[in-house]
């Protein structure tokens, strides 16, 4: 950390669409770009829940999570697809939903939260982590917040079991969401403190990444810093212009040692998977 420049710590903290600003803790991988060059020595992330939310078309798990019917199914199948990333070279999936079923997601949504959570484990048996989402859950919400950019939701004890029995498991990843909820603040999710020691009141020692803060538009310009204040570790940004701009934004906050509690534990993050 110490040898660490700011402009370094504020690029560590970020992960970008392709092609990525120099130095960014991971870039995200789609469809589109998945053969596109990566940066060397980043981690890679990806978004294969199953189903038709595969970046990789022709990797498991070919079935959506609601068609999973047992924890032992959903083991072997966060395995195979843990595996499958590996050999192309990504090392964390942005899955598995952990939100109630009834929640506005679809397919995308597990019947039972245990089977969310085998899928996890299944993942890490395939040597890739998981990044298990969108907490604090979002089984209340009426509609996705891909839909519309305000939505309200509440805090379910049922979706906070299921991410504590995550954690339990060791899931070194977990995703805040976009949702408001009256309990956590007036911001969204992802932009509250409240957030975080909540998450972290669950035991979570990993890393926190924010939902794509590139899917709400008109976001003001304060985002960035407001969400790592708030306790995010990373920084999620599906544009690599939205990502240049949040690194000079974040700028301040490294040369005052804001982002370095954030910046080791990315560190440690990167050097498990990048390890092997």
């Amino acid at each position: 950390m110490k040898q660490m420049t700011p402009q370094e710590k504020a690029a560590i903290v970020v992960v970008s669409g392709l092609p990525a600003p120099p130095g960014v803790g991971g870039v995200i991988v789609r469809r589109w770009d998945r053969d596109a060059p990566r940066p060397p020595g980043t981690l890679v992330f990806v978004d294969q829940e199953g189903g038709d939310v595969r970046a990789f078309r022709s990797l498991p798990p070919p079935a959506a999570a609601r068609r999973i019917r047992s924890a032992e199914e959903a083991f072997a199948a966060g395995r195979e697809t843990g595996s499958a990333l590996r050999r192309e070279g990504v090392h964390v999936d942005l899955a598995p939903v952990l939100d109630d079923g009834d929640g506005p997601l679809g397919s995308r949504h597990f019947e039972r939260p245990e089977f969310g959570v085998a899928f996890a484990r299944g993942l890490a048996a395939g040597r890739a982590g998981a990044c298990v989402k969108h907490f604090p859950g979002l089984g209340s919400a009426a509609v996705s917040t891909d839909v519309k950019p305000h939505v309200p939701a509440f805090v379910r004890e049922s979706e906070l079991r299921s991410f504590r029995a995550a954690i339990a498991a060791g899931v070194p990843c977990v995703m805040t969401g976009h949702a408001f909820y009256r309990r956590l603040g007036r911001f969204r999710a992802s932009l509250e403190p409240e957030t975080y020691r909540l998450l972290r009141s669950l035991g979570f020692d990993g890393v926190a990444i924010t939902d794509s803060l590139d899917i709400v538009g008109n976001r003001p310009r304060y985002w960035p810093t407001r969400a790592m204040r708030a306790g995010a570790d990373l920084l999620l940004f599906t544009s690599p212009a939205s990502a240049r701009s949040a690194i000079r934004q974040l700028l301040p906050l490294a040369r005052r040692g804001e982002l370095d509690d954030a910046a080791r534990r990315v560190m440690r993050f990167r050097a498990t998977y990048l390890a092997h």
